[in-house]
């Protein structure tokens, strides 16, 4: 017997059209502590989801409209991209190998035990916990490189290169004490004491992506 969890600020969001499936697992769920949320489309759910919800989402394959896959790759694209389950009675070997190479937690048939299902649900939350945390880091880096103006974030490019003062002068059309003064407003903004760690933190935000990289998100 399955021991109960306490309550947790986390919520199971299950997403399936058949009724009486998805009160069914509804009603086990809440057996055994989690907080639920219910949804007979993905539509549905997908008007619902707001930055602050934070669990995972259970998921069935094959439903009218939007499909599960397709709820995943929405999910990915959103301000919130929840972990996702997929608990389906009609998988097949390449939806499944399509659903994890797109980040699915776990995918599992509707008969699975529900022990999987529950240890399924653990992770999802816990992986949820840490890329939330490192979306806020992201957020946070980011936030201290919109301090900087748009000349100093020009100077700041052409430092990450390797470049010197007077190449950057050149490259800018200003003079080199223009750059110098920019370097020092560059470092004191961001709170950094050399060239080696202003690039580390501009390589965590993502802010200078290669030619044919997609930006960070």
């Amino acid at each position: 017997m399955t021991a109960t969890l306490p309550c947790r600020s986390e919520t199971v969001f299950i997403v399936d059209d058949d009724t009486s499936f998805l009160q069914s697992v509804s009603r086990l769920l809440r057996a055994v502590g989690y907080s639920v949320q219910a949804f007979a489309s993905a539509s549905e759910f997908l008007a619902r989801l707001a930055p602050g919800m934070s669990g995972c989402v259970v998921t069935d394959l094959q439903m009218p409209g939007m499909n599960g896959l397709e709820l995943q790759a929405a999910l990915r694209r959103s301000a919130n991209p929840l972990p996702v389950i997929f608990l389906t009675g009609q998988g097949d070997i390449p939806a499944t190998v399509n659903a994890m190479r797109s980040g699915a937690e776990d995918f599992l048939t509707k008969r699975a035990p529900k022990e999987e299902l529950l240890a399924a649900v653990e992770r999802a939350f816990q992986r949820d916990a840490q890329e939330r945390q490192q979306r806020e880091q992201l957020q946070s880096l980011r936030r201290r490189f919109d301090e900087l103006s748009q000349r100093e974030l020009e100077v700041l490019a052409h430092v990450v290169q390797g470049r010197m003062n007077k190449q950057i002068a050149a490259d800018l059309n200003i003079n080199e004490r223009t750059v110098k003064l920019h370097r020092t407003n560059i470092t004191r903004k961001l709170a950094v004491q050399s060239v080696a760690e202003l690039t580390r933190l501009v390589d965590e935000a993502g802010l200078f992506p290669a030619p044919g990289d997609n930006p960070a998100t």
